[in-house]
């Protein structure tokens, strides 16, 4: 796939088909763009479309064939001079695309764009080869460039990719290096590790807008596929131009645009087993200055286990206004209510729980993109999250505890882990009869203003500035509540550029100034060079060496701060004089240190891509609850003034996370595409004080007893719960005429885990009598996916998607199985668009 690049004036920049927020301005330059917008007006003469064609790293395409196209009607066509320039003459407004062809390159197809008649429009096209596909990315540099000239561990997911997808950690299985990990079935809470990295340590942005809680944690589950028009994955860390919470990785969510004169309305609907219907409705154009974009999509399943019905209702719009050459205004919204029973562990317990889960989430932004000067570039931003959870339980489900009045256990069942250990018995299941609720909420406004200027052809510096407030609540039935409130400043300074188009260079730092913990410095480097350049003749070609270093951080959430040891000494009646008494401070910030270097390999004339990368991330000053012992062990003088058997959160625990990725694309024809990649990850726990760690349980009762065991977090030198050493994936897509086909594969090895329960032998206690060894608990799966669809017309479309094709019975977490085969078919219509006018 291609990228453009579009200017409305001499070095106005914007991607066509992405949104212009990735762009950026500085406050005191908004006067600036006003003052340089009516001059350049002024200057406006007859109207011209006029640009560069560029191959992927940036050189010139000369004697490129270039069509002008309006109404899906060739107007003119030319060829690119010498230096890869064309030029075209526009008489009157209206919507505008080309077509771009040269030899060794694939054709390319730009956006539709909206030209005025008047001034000069300027519309830069860049070529792919066979197999770089040259997606734009975003979240790597902050200014949209194409992967090829970037040194970082970055893939971009066009929506095309998962067309038939209906969640957004569809896409992401098939990301080297990521994992998934969903605790049961469709709702089941999801999370995402990045080169094993915890899944609350990525920051995911839509449009733009920072969709984590306080703390960094992310429901992927709630995160529908409507309205998505592309998903970034950043496998490293950068705080630097995005602050906390990108500890490990980053996720850009972008929404789509209406694009077409005529306005595009579709409607699909489909059902499938297990009680699954889906219906999904959009609508966009785009009108002289304007463009319009809404979608709207609910799914409702009942899965295939007692209380695990899920409900998501989500809407995204994309609303844009162009009043001229210079400015650009954007609105953005993402709106989910989701509701869904919480059955728990059923294969541990044997009983389904009677638990439920709301949420009502939204996401807005408003962004002001203006072109002050041709080499400067700004924008201003302000964007809005609001976070609404309610977790309910409604009673016990469980049996009656004859031995500890008011607990109640599961049914008699037998565990058995991949390691081969096995345990039988009842657990411990649920404390109370009566009903219970937790709600959560995190409330976030920001403003972001940012500047990118253009030193000289090959020098870019970029400048931000970020406030943001927070505040959010913790509060669960018979306790008090926890508010916290955090305001937060973010600076960066950035440089990037290349020298004669074969070495790429970023690098930049991130000062962060959090309500909380204080400051926190974040720099970031990388580097890509070519050894040869790509090319679509020669057996070997496109050698590129990448690298890239970084810092990142992560705040912590508001029930740590509030069970901090500062936390804890600020509730007592003296907390005051203890605090200053002891000099405890507030929790300081999750740290993150992560360097990678790779090679990237082209061979077979360019049709085939190959990449190897090697990563070494070490995590530091991880949160954890850490009992009186430990408080002692760690020298904690404050330890002794904490009311008996309380212990506290403290940043003290550390792991370490290195391995290789493999990646390879393979354009076997030119409908067939082939892709895939295999993650080695080799991740030990370094430092814990946590309870397992300074006392771990044994199985007395069991053929393992001398085997320690961490009942609910992992031992110093083991591996992180649930990181698989070995994953992998691949991909078969075949596209021919009006069929579309796609055969996918998930692969993952044995991980370790706990099956976190407590046995019924001690009254009002916790017997061990029921835990398994940690390593290797989880089973190794394979999950295989085959979709496709048929366009009977240009109106209707036919489509099939298959999860588990083998009906696999595998846990992503332990006790909480995935769904067996399931199968949804359906159908989409669309009416008007630019397809209508070939009638």
């Amino acid at each position: 796939m291609s990228n453009t690049v579009v200017r409305q004036l001499p070095g106005v920049r914007f991607s066509a088909g992405l949104p212009a927020f990735c762009l950026g301005v500085i406050f005191p330059a908004i006067l600036l763009m006003l003052v340089g917008t009516s001059f350049t007006l002024h200057a406006q003469q007859a109207g011209s479309l006029h640009g560069e064609v560029r191959d992927p790293l940036g050189a010139v395409v000369a004697d490129a064939s270039v069509d002008l196209i309006r109404n899906n009607r060739v107007l003119a066509s030319t060829k690119t001079d010498h230096e890869g320039a064309f030029n075209f003459g526009i008489a009157e407004p209206g919507h505008y695309s080309m077509r771009v062809s040269a030899p060794s390159f694939q054709p390319t197809a730009t956006s539709i764009v909206y030209l005025s008649g008047t001034g000069q429009a300027e519309l830069n096209v860049t070529l792919a080869t066979a197999t770089l596909t040259q997606q734009v990315t975003v979240t790597a540099t902050g200014t949209p460039t194409p992967e090829a000239q970037t040194g970082a561990s970055v893939t971009v997911i066009p929506a095309e990719d998962f067309r038939y997808a209906t969640e957004v950690q569809d896409p992401l299985r098939l990301v080297p290096g990521a994992q998934v990990t969903q605790t049961g079935q469709t709702g089941g809470t999801t999370g995402l590790s990045i080169r094993g990295g915890a899944t609350d340590a990525n920051k995911v942005l839509i449009d733009g807008v920072p969709a984590n809680a306080i703390g960094g944690a992310v429901e992927f589950a709630n995160l529908a596929s409507v309205g998505i028009q592309s998903v970034e994955v950043l496998r490293e860390p950068n705080s630097a131009l995005y602050g906390s919470d990108a500890l490990a990785g980053v996720v850009s969510l972008t929404t789509q645009r209406g694009s077409t004169p005529l306005p595009l309305l579709t409607y699909a609907g489909d059902g499938g087993n297990f009680g699954t219907y889906r219906n999904e409705v959009t609508g966009g154009t785009s009108y002289r200055h304007f463009d319009l974009y809404s979608a709207f999509a609910r799914i409702d399943t009942d899965n295939n286990i007692p209380n695990s019905e899920f409900h998501n209702a989500t809407y995204a719009g994309n609303f844009g206004w162009t009043p001229n050459a210079a400015n650009d205004l954007r609105f953005t919204v993402r709106h989910l209510a989701v509701s869904g029973g919480q059955p728990n562990a059923i294969a541990l317990f044997g009983i389904p729980d009677a638990g439920q889960q709301k949420e009502q989430d939204n996401y807005y932004n408003a962004v002001w993109n203006n072109q002050t000067t041709p080499a400067w570039h700004n924008l201003i931003r302000y964007g809005g999250v609001r976070q609404n959870g309610l977790y309910t339980e409604f009673g016990a489900t469980g049996i009656p505890d004859p031995s500890s009045l008011g607990y109640f256990d599961g049914a008699p069942i037998t565990i058995t882990g991949a390691n081969g250990y096995s345990v039988s018995g009842q657990a411990q299941f649920q404390y109370s009869s009566t009903l219970s609720q937790s709600v959560s909420t995190t409330n976030r406004d920001f403003v972001y203003a940012q500047t990118d200027y253009y030193l000289n052809p090959h020098l870019l510096a970029l400048g931000a500035f970020k406030y943001e407030n927070e505040s959010g609540t913790s509060l669960n039935t018979g306790y008090s509540s926890t508010a916290i409130q955090r305001g937060n400043y973010s600076y960066t300074i950035q440089f990037s550029g290349d020298i004669s188009h074969r070495l790429f260079y970023n690098f930049g730092t991130g000062l962060e100034d959090n309500g909380l913990f204080g400051f926190a410095g974040t720099p970031r480097a990388s580097l890509a060079y070519y050894l040869f350049k790509p090319s679509s003749s020669g057996f070997l070609n496109g050698t590129k060496l990448h690298g890239t270093f970084g810092k990142g951080i992560k705040e912590p959430s508001i029930y740590d701060q509030a069970n901090s040891l500062y936390g804890v000494l600020a509730g007592l009646q003296n907390g005051g004089q203890l605090i200053s008494q002891y000099s405890v401070r507030p929790l300081g910030a999750e740290d993150s240190r992560t360097f990678d270097a790779g090679i990237d390999q082209q061979i077979l004339d360019g049709r085939v891509r190959l990449g190897v990368t090697y990563f070494h991330n070490e995590f530091t000053n991880g949160v954890e609850y850490v009992p009186p012992s430990g408080l002692v062990e760690l020298g904690i003088a404050a330890a002794g003034a904490l009311p008996q058997y309380v212990g506290a959160y403290l940043n003290s625990s550390a792991f370490r996370s290195q391995g290789l990725e493999f990646e390879s694309e393979y354009r076997m024809t030119s409908h067939l595409f082939a892709r895939g990649g295999y993650t080695y990850t080799d991740a030990v726990v370094q430092r814990s004080f946590s309870s397992d760690n300074l006392g771990p349980s044994f199985n007395t009762s069991s053929n393992f007893a001398t085997i320690p065991i961490g009942a609910d977090s992992p031992l110093v030198g083991a591996r992180p719960f649930r990181v698989a050493p070995h994953t992998g994936y691949f991909a078969l897509n075949y596209t021919r005429s009006k069929l579309f086909t796609s055969l996918t594969g998930t692969l993952a090895g044995r991980r370790d885990d706990s099956d976190f329960l407590c046995d019924n032998t001690i009254p009002y206690d916790c017997g061990t009598s029921l835990l398994l060894p940690n390593r290797n608990l989880l089973g190794a799966y394979q999950r295989l996916e085959l979709g496709g669809g048929y366009q009977v017309t240009h109106r209707v479309n036919v489509y099939t998607s298959i999860q588990n094709l083998l009906s696999e019975h595998y846990f992503e977490a332990f006790g909480y199985p995935a769904l067996p085969f399931t199968i949804r078919s359906g159908i989409k219509l669309n009416f008007g668009g630019e397809s209508w006018r070939l009638k």
